[in-house]
């Protein structure tokens, strides 16, 4: 690689939960591609330009497969678990294709409005719960983190009671100590996931799951490790990110009283808030990719090998398409932000997950219209750069 700058480090914890990382804002304006270090001192491209982030994400030339050598491993213990099966995320096409195919009709826009009541159905009841309980609450662990994770149990036909099992697991496997920790986390979710299936094999119920077990598992399109893989992913990924929406949106609308009052005053803008919010939170900050061969782009030759990481933090406050991208605006045309991803890994929840997030911000600022922070804001913790941005706890009074 050719020194364009100073490499920064990536990634980096953020100073504020919704704004990026300060030490990224050299970054913003400059150049769309510009060279990064990573946690064991190799470098790596960093993509911050949205138009360029668009293009590369749909480059089939840049690989998802973080077998490949030259693959940025952003953490420890991500490093530690690369060896181990990913799917959806972890493959390219075609294999990436038949995967999504499988499990493409339980996340389509039909399939989430038709959800929509047990959703609210959820999201009632969690909140009916944390009222009962009354102020102050722990609004991740009381509402934020119960609702997605009832609602992917519920889709998927895993059993919500063991919930603590799974997100302690998750949590771990994310956010662990050590990168062993991580590693024995992944381990204990595939022993579980495994036992489910083998479960399911014999006494059938209702959920995705299930019917991957009895159509695809049975019929040999796909075996019993790639099952398990596919059930990690839906289920980590289906709990962790909407619940770190739910925690650190609602913050960020307590930190910005006159846009939640907006917001109060005409719910019509609670579908463009939410665009608004994860282009604003953007809490998968470092798409992963390596190049399979050299990209031309800008001047500048992505090698194949290199890997290439996308700071969607900074792609979503790229001035060039959002004035004042560092305002909260719930009237600009935000859909276009990278938050999800973009090209064939585009989130596949995405549907979902709006659905959730529109519904629980609905009911919080419906049911509690004195819903406020129980402590100081700068005493509140947040998660570290290094994984799914969000609140560690929440403490809200109402």
């Amino acid at each position: 690689m050719t020194d364009l700058t100073e490499p920064v480090v990536f990634p980096q914890d953020r100073t504020c939960p919704y704004h990026p990382p300060t030490a990224y804002d050299p970054l913003r304006g400059t150049r769309p591609l510009t060279e990064i270090t990573l946690f064991d001192g190799r470098r790596a491209w960093l993509v911050t330009g949205h138009a360029l982030a668009r293009q590369l994400l749909a480059d089939p030339r840049l690989s998802s497969n973080r077998n490949r050598p030259g693959f940025p491993m952003t953490t420890p213990r991500f490093a530690q678990v690369r060896d181990r099966r990913l799917a959806l995320l972890g493959v390219d096409d075609p294999e990436h294709r038949v995967q999504r195919r499988m499990v493409l009709p339980e996340f389509t826009l039909k399939r989430a409005d038709a959800l929509r009541p047990r959703i609210e159905e959820i999201v009632d009841e969690r909140l009916e719960a944390m009222i009962a309980q009354g102020p102050p609450a722990d609004l991740v662990a009381a509402f934020a983190l119960p609702v997605p994770s009832m609602v992917i149990c519920a889709l998927l036909g895993v059993p919500y009671a063991d919930h603590d099992f799974f997100e302690e697991q998750s949590r771990r496997l994310l956010r662990g100590p050590t990168a062993a920790d991580a590693e024995a986390a992944r381990t204990r979710l595939e022993v579980y996931l495994g036992e489910l299936i083998d479960r399911k094999r014999k006494d059938p119920g209702d959920g995705l799951l299930d019917d991957l077990v009895h159509q695809q598992l049975r019929d040999g399109v796909i075996d019993r490790e790639l099952l398990i893989a596919m059930a990690i992913i839906l289920l980590v990924a289906g709990h962790e990110t909407t619940a770190n929406m739910i925690s650190l949106g609602t913050y960020t609308l307590l930190q910005h009283p006159e846009r939640l009052a907006e917001l109060r005053a005409d719910p019509a803008l609670l579908p463009g808030a939410v665009e608004e919010l994860m282009r604003m939170l953007s809490i998968a900050d470092g798409l992963l990719r390596v190049a399979t061969e050299d990209i031309e782009t800008g001047g500048t030759t992505i090698r194949a090998g290199d890997g290439v990481v996308f700071a969607t933090s900074v792609i979503n406050r790229d001035e060039s398409v959002y004035a004042d991208p560092d305002t909260l605006d719930f009237h600009r045309p935000a859909r276009h932000h990278v938050a999800f991803g973009f090209g064939i890994h585009q989130c596949l929840g995405q549907n979902l997950a709006r659905a959730e997030l529109e519904i629980a911000l609905r009911a919080l600022l419906g049911r509690l219209p004195g819903l406020r922070l129980a402590v100081p804001a700068e005493e509140i913790p947040f998660k570290p750069g290094d994984t799914i941005q969000g609140m560690l706890e929440l403490p809200v009074a109402w």
